[in-house]
């Protein structure tokens, strides 16, 4: 490898200062004609996911020094939407992912580096680290964070939402909901469900941009410490091939990815970060990929939250490559990825390696077979892919329903509408017994314009744990969901309603119906009677020509994600040339 070639060293002939302003952060002259690697992690006190990352960090770095480079490690943590729930930080989720790939460009374009190595484990972090992959188009890799090992009986976090409201109605202690607190989150990692935070990293693999094996490794083990060492490693020989994120991801990786989001019943959240990290890449990727790929594809695993294993299991299972075995009849084989090899010859070399039968192995310590839980594609646990897209005069750009965590009988739905301006006060309705079976509940104004697009785990949770709403209440918002959701929850609606998208001139006692075998979603009657479609959009169109956009009062990053943000059927990532 000529280092004359590369990038760091034609910049150091045109600024002598960098290399003194180096040697003052630790630098010694030997390292300063090496190739040099960014490491850019999303370590930090932030939350679980986080707290682990400058281990792997130290990791990569050995690696990075051994293979003849200097690495250099910068950080921008990311926030948790479990921590942030049901505050203003909600509304800035989805908005740090872009301001966090921003970051990344900062710290990459102000190197100068020859490669980069991004580390993260969570909802915004992933996509945002493949996001930055795609724009600075170096040599470089992601490196997944992990999972947490979940509490007695498989216990996670999101218990904590229904005993929290328990303890508030004197149902539980303050000591029982502190031994719950205590036990549901027992390592660092990932949550131990298939949340956006598992969904991501399991793209981040599938898309060929981390190593195999990588994704839901448990975060506690000396095993993902050592996938950190050689992903180091590998991004020295991805700077001498000169191999880009580009050169390695095209449309294909992302129906492959889109592949195992269906068989996984992933997050509905990767709606919104598969296009956003393919927009980076210049590949136009469209929620309607994902209801033509799920209808193909079933679901193979059972997984938390409406499901039985955590994230624990499907990785000791074979994670994303048994996945990929198992669906390898419709994927891409040939798709590169980082290994500098092809998906079909990953999988070749891990069946070599005896990868498959360690896994196997591991499950017998819990008394478990691989067919437990990981179900072939003749026989699987679900016979389509987890989500669908509807359409209709509600959503005339879509929508989205994770329909395999909905019980059947609410597949198809007619029922009246009660509207809320926010999470808040819905949860509040139901919780306090002023929705009735049958109803619709709407809460609008919280799409990317509107409010961020935070999540509705709150009012979700709410509806799936009262049993007599469970099967004969669904929620629709323009909002998002979070990848813990479970019930009749149909999300996503577009166009929002900040621009004036039809969720903003639903009023109560509205009828909407619901079909998503036929994927169709309309109102269907005002104010209680049926009416006809073109009397409906002859209303609507009166309620249109009197609404009034809200007026923006907040300030600094919301206020810039809330004016730049594309629609969430584009994947609300920020376009500056509107």
């Amino acid at each position: 490898m000529d280092t004359k070639e590369l990038y760091s060293q034609k910049m150091r002939i045109l600024n002598a200062q960098g290399d003194a302003l180096r040697l003052g952060s630790g630098w010694v002259p030997e390292d300063l004609g090496k190739p040099q690697v960014l490491i850019d992690t999303a370590f930090g006190d932030s939350h679980p996911g986080s707290y682990h990352l400058n281990k792997l960090a130290d990791f990569t770095k050995h690696a990075l020094y051994a293979s003849g480079c200097k690495p250099a490690v910068y950080t921008i943590t990311d926030m948790c939407d479990g921590i942030g729930m049901a505050t203003i930080g909600m509304s800035y989720s989805l908005a740090s992912r872009e301001l966090m790939t921003m970051m990344i460009e900062v710290h990459a374009h102000g190197g100068p580096f020859d490669g980069i190595v991004l580390i993260s484990s969570c909802d915004k972090s992933v996509p945002s680290h493949l996001m930055a992959l795609a724009r600075l188009n170096m040599p470089g890799i992601h490196i997944p964070g992990g999972s947490m090992l979940p509490g007695p009986e498989f216990q996670t976090s999101i218990a904590m939402y229904n005993m929290g409201e328990m303890r508030n109605e004197g149902k539980v202690s303050d000591a029982e909901l502190l031994r719950g607190q205590i036990n549901s989150c027992p390592t660092c990692g990932a949550c131990q469900f298939m949340g956006t935070a598992s969904t991501m990293q399991c793209m981040s693999e599938a898309l060929g941009m981390s190593l195999p094996g990588g994704a839901l490794m448990p975060a506690c083990t000396n095993l993902i410490e050592q996938q950190a060492y050689r992903a180091g490693e590998q991004v020295k020989k991805l700077i001498e091939k000169n191999l880009t994120p580009r050169d390695i991801v095209t449309r294909e990786s992302f129906e492959n990815a889109i592949m195992v989001h269906g068989a996984i019943s992933g997050s509905t959240n990767a709606t919104i970060h598969i296009p956003a990290i393919a927009h980076e890449f210049g590949i136009e990727i469209t929620m309607d990929l994902f209801d033509e790929i799920h209808q193909k594809i079933p679901v193979l695993t059972s997984l938390q939250t409406s499901g039985k294993w955590p994230m624990q299991m499907l990785w000791y299972a074979g994670g994303v490559p048994a996945i990929m075995r198992e669906i390898s009849a419709y994927l891409h084989l040939d798709a590169m990825t980082v290994t500098g090899k092809t998906v079909g010859e990953n999988l070749e070399t891990l069946e070599q390696s005896g990868y498959f039968k360690t896994a196997e192995g591991y499950l017998k310590n819990f008394g478990v077979g691989y067919r437990d839980i990981i179900h072939s594609v003749d026989k699987p646990y679900k016979s389509r892919g987890g989500t669908a897209v509807l359409y209709g005069n509600l959503a005339p750009k879509g929508c989205i329903v994770k329909h395999a965590a909905i019980d059947p009988k609410m597949h198809v739905h007619t029922g009246p509408v009660k509207t809320f301006e926010d999470d808040n006060a819905a949860s509040a309705a139901i919780y306090g017994g002023e929705i009735q079976p049958g109803d619709i509940v709407v809460i609008r104004y919280e799409g990317p314009r509107g409010n961020g697009m935070p999540e509705m785990l709150k009012p979700t949770e709410a509806i799936y744990t009262c049993p007599e709403l469970v099967s004969t209440v669904a929620l629709i918002t323009d909002g998002r969901f979070s990848g813990a959701t479970r019930g009749p929850a149909i999300g996503h609606v577009s166009p929002e309603a900040a621009v004036g998208g039809p969720i903003a001139l639903v009023e109560d006692g509205d009828i909407i119906h619901f079909d998503i075998p036929n994927r169709k979603i309309d109102i269907v009657g005002i104010k209680g009677e049926p009416r006809t479609p073109e009397e409906v959009r002859d209303i609507l169109i009166v309620r249109k020509a009197k609404w009034r956009p809200r007026p923006n009062t907040h300030k600094g990053a919301f206020r810039m994600f809330q004016e730049l943000a594309t629609d969430a059927s584009e994947g609300a990532y920020l376009k500056f040339d509107k």
